[in-house]
């Protein structure tokens, strides 16, 4: 069986060969590509002859899901599919599985970090210092006492209202489920609506699918606070990027954290989010530390054999 990693992991090609030992030592042909292509023709010649083809957060577009006539698992070591040919595998019966939690505690910290720069004003601190300025004007607030907004209460969402917990905050949520454990600790449902009105901070942890994409409008950022701040380090297309802009600069919230846009970095120079004020822009990096990109590793080998062993895991709903 031929299995292909198309592209670098973010770890030492030291921890690919050990990971891909076990694999070679059944018999099996292991290839590693330690550059990314996001050329279809290429990733096409890449998948070629594979059952497996492993991937991260590179898009893996239909058109090379239908031409890989050996592909029996797509192996995603990231936690979101959206940037796969999802209908395309499903129509050919092709396995997704990703890397889910792999990291939790990495975009959760990111969200805190986004957090108390925009309400400490980090970045205007550090530019007024490098400018030969002093302190006026940059009192800052704290997140203790402040009423905290988390939609979505999978598990990054769950790590991150436990972080804001332990600096003081009150947390309400939205979510498709309520969650007894989440209530348990004092966290509060409420309606989006509500949750937008009440909260200080916003903070997003939604999947990108077809209920979500969109999900914050216009409306919605018309309902928060002229104090709030919104953040989302979960993926860009759940918000309108247009709407969160006009907000920012015409002052009807004061500050936004944004690690993920509808594209992925570099980003166009219409993008409107570059030109918000108050804007903390990241280059989606909320999942990038050494120790997230280990644990991803070792999972996206860890599905394979799986998959080898005849007892698939981590496999993904595609309808």
């Amino acid at each position: 069986m031929k299995i292909s990693l198309l592209e670098p992991l973010g770890v030492s090609e030291d921890l690919i060969r050990e990971l891909s030992a076990p694999i070679v030592e059944r018999g099996h042909e292991f290839v590693y590509y330690p550059n990314k292509t996001t050329d279809v023709e290429e990733l096409k010649r890449r998948s070629a002859g594979c059952e497996v083809v492993m991937i991260a957060n590179n898009p893996y577009p239909a058109e090379a899901v239908l031409t890989a006539d050996s592909l029996k698992l797509l192996n995603v070591a990231f936690t979101g599919i959206d940037h796969v040919g999802l209908d395309a595998c499903a129509q050919k019966g092709v396995t997704v599985c990703n890397a889910a939690d792999y990291s939790n505690e990495t975009v959760a910290e990111l969200v805190i970090g986004m957090t108390i720069s925009l309400l400490r004003k980090i970045s205007e601190g550090d530019a007024r210092v490098r400018s030969g300025g002093t302190s006026a004007g940059l009192a800052g607030r704290e997140i203790a006492g402040r009423t905290v907004g988390i939609i979505g209460t999978g598990r990054i969402g769950m790590i991150t209202a436990r972080l804001f917990l332990a600096f003081g905050a009150k947390v309400i949520a939205y979510s498709r489920h309520v969650k007894p454990v989440a209530e348990a600790i004092g966290i509060e449902y409420v309606s989006l609506e509500e949750l937008m009105r009440r909260s200080d901070i916003v903070s997003l942890h939604t999947p990108n699918n077809s209920s979500t994409r969109g999900m914050i409008t216009r409306e919605l950022f018309g309902l928060m606070k002229p104090t709030a701040i919104f953040i989302n380090c979960a993926r860009g297309p759940i918000i309108d990027d247009e709407a969160l802009a006009d907000a920012l600069n015409e002052g009807r919230i004061a500050g936004a954290g944004i690690d993920v846009f509808d594209v992925e970095p570099p980003l166009p120079a219409d993008q409107p989010l570059l030109h918000a004020k108050n804007c903390l822009l990241t280059p989606h990096v909320a999942f990038l530390s050494e120790e997230a990109m280990v644990r991803r590793a070792h999972i996206a080998f860890d599905n394979t054999i799986a998959y080898l062993d005849g007892k698939p895991r981590n496999v993904c709903q595609l309808t």
